[in-house]
């Protein structure tokens, strides 16, 4: 339980900073301070090695370098809820996993019904699918002792479980033109690491170079580059013998590595670059948009209503149990909070439109406002449902 405990501190605090970050990039956006941001995320950045050549501005390094980081995260965590977490078992997965598909199927739907018969703005459907694990776990480290650890637990399984949805969402249908020289490299590199896996390879440092490999090839192949940092992940190995021939555990120190990096660096410097949306040049006749309003509605909306609704239905069929401590209300108030998208569905939305202004940044404000508003709603239900307890008590 210390290494839940550890996680979900970790996870709160992050989503804490993520609120200020966001609060700070609105404000550079809307203010005599855009020259200095517009300039910060275009700051051009090129690496050479000899015939190899990569340029991007700052955003795309962050986007596509940085968020691949953040992506091997998600890779090791799901590798050990999977081993010997809370997905571990059919049991432990089931509420969770069938709340997840609830999540996916009825925004992505709402979304559809906005864009159904526009096939440049319905590649967006899975802009409102996604789950911010830091900032709902930030929302709830505001209510303190009030949420029962078992809601903590749900909610962290099914943002995972999410995470890994998107995955496959961006593995299958967000890639570009591929490149044949680039893939085969690329196969090779997974090929290596694999192979590595298989022979018991403990040394770290040897992961990292050829996943390096793996990453340059699958960001020049055309499929997207944060995939190398979740196949990189499923190759390190879970438990191996160290030089004296006693087991430690490769991933689980990675992972620990990289927490706080991706904590407290990454994920706000991403945040930072992707939030900051200038409001004046905005109308509400352009929020009105089938863009917008199915990215909205599809968080807010949809989400609640897929999480919960195929969360209700499994427990009356008695596939699942509802959370141990818990009660509808609070129950409800968490499925409110995975409308929080933010970070997820600002880095779908990337790519979903390649060019960030082709609707005007309504798309991104509209993840903003859906985030905002489930935010405020779920923290308001779970606090209700915690005075409720304590009245009836």
């Amino acid at each position: 339980m210390n290494l839940l405990e550890d996680f979900i501190k970790k996870e709160s605090s992050s989503g804490i900073v993520l609120i200020f970050v966001t609060v700070l990039a609105l404000i550079f956006a809307n203010t005599g301070l855009s020259s200095f941001y517009q300039w910060f995320i275009d700051i051009p950045v090129e690496v050479r090695l000899g015939a190899l050549d990569i340029k991007k501005p700052l955003l795309l390094w962050i986007n596509d370098g940085l968020m691949a980081i953040f992506f091997l995260l998600i890779g090791l965590e799901v590798k050990r809820e999977i081993i010997e977490g809370h997905l571990s078992s059919v049991k432990q997965a089931i509420l969770p996993g069938i709340a997840a598909i609830g999540g996916i199927v009825v925004p992505a739907a709402i979304y559809l019904a906005f864009n159904y018969d526009n096939p440049e703005t319905a590649v967006g459907w899975a802009i409102p699918t996604a789950t911010d694990i830091a900032f709902a776990l930030g929302v709830l480290a505001l209510l303190g002792k009030r949420v029962p650890v078992s809601l903590k637990i749900f909610l962290m399984a099914l943002a995972i479980i999410d995470d890994l949805a998107a995955i496959i969402v961006i593995a299958l249908f967000y890639t570009t033109d591929l490149s044949v020289l680039s893939i085969s490299v690329a196969s090779a590199s997974l090929a290596t690491l694999i192979i590595m896996n298989r022979m018991h390879v403990a040394k770290k440092s040897a992961y990292f170079v050829v996943g390096t490999i793996l990453w340059v090839s699958v960001l020049k192949s055309g499929v997207h580059a944060t995939l190398a940092g979740v196949a990189l992940a499923f190759t390190i190995p879970f438990v191996a013998k160290n030089e004296e021939g006693k087991d430690f555990y490769p991933a689980n120190e990675i992972e620990h590595g990289l927490h706080y990096w991706v904590a407290f660096f990454i994920l706000p410097l991403f945040a930072f670059v992707n939030a900051g949306v200038d409001f004046t040049k905005i109308s509400l006749e352009q929020m009105a948009g089938p863009v917008p309003m199915g990215i909205l509605l599809g968080l807010f909306i949809g989400k609640q209503l897929g999480v919960f609704g195929f969360s209700w239905l499994a427990i009356k069929l008695k596939i699942a149990e509802l959370p141990e401590d818990s009660n509808w209300i609070s129950f409800y108030g968490v499925c409110v909070l995975t409308g929080i998208g933010f970070t997820m569905s600002l880095f779908i939305a990337s790519l979903a439109f390649s060019d960030p202004a082709a609707f005007s940044y309504t798309d991104k404000l509209a993840i903003l406002l859906a985030s905002f508003i489930s935010a405020v709603f779920g923290y308001v239900l779970i606090r209700m449902s915690a005075r409720k307890k304590i009245t009836n008590a």
